[in-house]
């Protein structure tokens, strides 16, 4: 598994010794700055068809939707049925110098700092 998607799924976790763990074997290694095209993280959310709106609206700086797939199940809530979704997400992460970073990496060191959890 590559260091930076561990590194990224410990942010989105805020699991901090984790974090700190990968970032220092990243340092470790001796890393080359190249001309990289940037790398994608995808996430797959379920859903059920009247959280849609506020799933799509609140997602976080940086994460875009890519895809709404109907899977075909419903649940019975009261007299409604409601459609059950899968919706995939996804977050452009950019190179630097220790690896990869991305816009959550900061807001979760700013977090950890201040003693939050995301």
């Amino acid at each position: 598994m590559a260091e930076e998607g561990v590194l990224e799924e410990a942010e989105f976790y805020n699991i901090g010794p984790l974090i700190r763990i990968i970032k220092d074997r990243m340092e470790e290694k001796d890393y080359t700055v190249t001309q990289v095209p940037p790398k994608h993280v995808y996430r797959v959310l379920q859903c059920q068809e009247e959280e849609l709106t506020q799933m799509v609206s609140t997602m976080s700086d940086g994460w875009r939707f890519e895809q709404l797939v109907n899977i075909g199940s419903s649940y019975n809530y009261g007299s409604e049925d409601q459609a059950e979704f899968l919706c995939v997400v996804s977050k452009e992460l950019h190179s630097s110098p220790r690896g990869l970073s991305s816009e959550s990496s900061r807001k979760a060191k700013l977090l950890q700092a201040r003693g939050t959890r995301m």
